[in-house]
């Protein structure tokens, strides 16, 4: 097979250096476009998100299995390519970034996942077509609770485009929810919200629920009373916000003291 030479087109300015370093989620950046590339950056600031393909320049290339610990230890094995592990074969990265702005050679964005001085194959715009709402995607459960709302918090941020007090209350409800029913993106999960819009916009962003083929998803405008409804089987979990249930400081809060909830089989 013929040889593949790859020449980068820029490189990674981030205070992170170290894979291990990398949060999820990624951070803040700066991608340094080279000067012979920067007429390639025409139209570019016309999108708000944009793929990265970089090379892992520290990442080893020869684990074929590996567990993703970060997430949750507990997990078993996978294969490489069933994962977003920077290690793997050919360590290329691929990483979908908000673009914040342009200034001249230079790329600002948010939610970059490559560390400092890592060097960039190339840059593409993401597309509408490329969104599938609801995949298909192996079950990788955080290993606790703030984890997994970090995980939820920025799906529902991706959908919703805003944060707000609703947001949060979203992902309240489907911590939750996962506590009692697994895995929220199932075929087999049912869910109802009655609240106010932005509720309705970020538990459908996180679960993935669609109103149609399957119809998993129903709702009903509210702004008094507030409830969302997860079932799966003979399964059932009622959340209800309780009346007068602040919803600033969330975090601080018990799920008792914020909602009546009932479960029953």
């Amino acid at each position: 097979m013929e040889e593949i030479v790859l020449r980068p087109v820029g490189q990674v300015l981030s205070s992170t250096e170290e894979p291990e370093e990398m949060p999820l989620g990624g951070l803040e950046a700066v991608i340094e476009i080279f000067p012979e590339y920067q007429e390639a950056l025409k139209g570019i600031e016309e999108n708000s998100h944009i793929w990265v393909l970089s090379w892992f320049h520290k990442a080893p290339r020869d684990v074929l299995r590996v567990k993703p610990v970060r997430i949750n230890p507990e997990l078993p094995e996978y294969g490489v390519f069933a994962l977003r592990t920077y290690t793997r074969p050919n360590t290329i990265g691929l990483s979908l970034a908000r673009l914040e702005r342009v200034e001249g050679c230079r790329l600002y964005l948010k939610g970059l996942d490559a560390i400092g001085g890592t060097p960039v194959i190339d840059i593409k715009p993401y597309f509408e077509n490329d969104t599938i709402f609801s995949p298909l995607t192996s079950y990788i459960k955080g290993k606790d609770r703030e984890m997994r709302q970090g995980i939820l918090s920025k799906r529902a941020l991706v959908h919703h485009q805003e944060e707000c007090s609703y947001l949060h209350l979203a992902v309240r409800m489907a911590i939750i929810a996962e506590d009692y029913l697994g895995k929220l993106n199932s075929p087999d999960l049912f869910v109802r919200v009655r609240g106010p819009l932005c509720l309705v916009d970020c538990v459908q962003g996180i679960s993935r629920a669609r109103l149609a083929n399957p119809p998993r998803f129903s709702f009903q405008p509210a702004e008094a009373e507030i409830e969302s409804e997860w079932k799966r089987g003979n399964s059932t979990l009622l959340l209800r916000l309780k009346p007068g249930a602040e919803l600033e400081g969330l975090e601080s809060k018990e799920d008792q003291e914020l909602f009546h909830i009932e479960y029953w089989e």
